[in-house]
Order: structure tokens, then sequence, then C-alpha cells
């Protein structure tokens, strides 16, 4: 399992990506994934009201969340290409315009920031 992180002004999201030998959640109405690798993350846009508030350094945002995305992949290399491109649609998706910066993690790594390790 890798998590993959995107940030940019101020902001930040995370999918998962599923490796060979896993098995990514299933939910109802997912897609089934019968792939080396599956790709899971939020899709959300924005809104005028409603939705969750998203802080930016360019102030706060609307969003809404849709269904997760779940797409599977033969390669690792083009899994990771196909969830940083995700990521990025995301953010041109809220008018973030800047280039994420893409942090891949495994768990254990993920607890060490969390932990302050």
């Amino acid at each position: 399992m890798l998590f993959i992180c995107g940030l940019a002004c101020g902001t930040g999201t995370t999918g998962t990506l599923y490796e060979q030998g896993e098995t990514p959640p299933s939910y109802e109405g997912a897609p089934s994934v019968h792939a080396p690798y599956a790709w899971v993350c939020d899709a959300f846009y924005e809104v005028e009201s409603g939705g969750q508030e998203l802080e930016t350094d360019r102030g706060t945002i609307q969003v809404a969340f849709e269904r997760p995305t779940v797409r599977g992949f033969e390669r690792r290399d083009r899994a990771v290409a196909a969830a940083k491109s995700h990521i990025s649609d995301q953010f041109a998706r809220v008018r973030i315009d800047s280039e994420p910066e893409f942090y891949l993690d495994t768990p254990e790594e993920t607890e060490r920031v969390r932990d302050g390790v």
C-alpha cells in the first residue's frame, strides 16, 4: 500500500495505491478492479454553498465530494503517474493552478510523520 499525497496552495489531498496482492476496499457501487495495482481517491469540486470548507493559502473555499475514483493498472509506474494526474485534476477543479508537490509514503512512513518521529 502506498499513500500518494499532493500538496499545493496550503492544502492537500491523498489517495491510496493498493499494490500486487493487496485488496482495495469495496463499497456499494464501486467498480470491480482486477489489476495488480488499484488507485482509490476522492474526487471533489467547488460549490457556492454547502459541502465542506477547504482552507487554502488563498482563503476558504467550499467543496463537495463525489464517490471515490477506483482505477486499475497493470504497471506500478502507470498507476503512480495516473494518481499524480488525478490529484492535479482535483486541484484544478477548485481553481488551484499551482503544480502540487507529491509525496509517496508507505503506511509506516505516514505514521512517523504523524507521530513526529
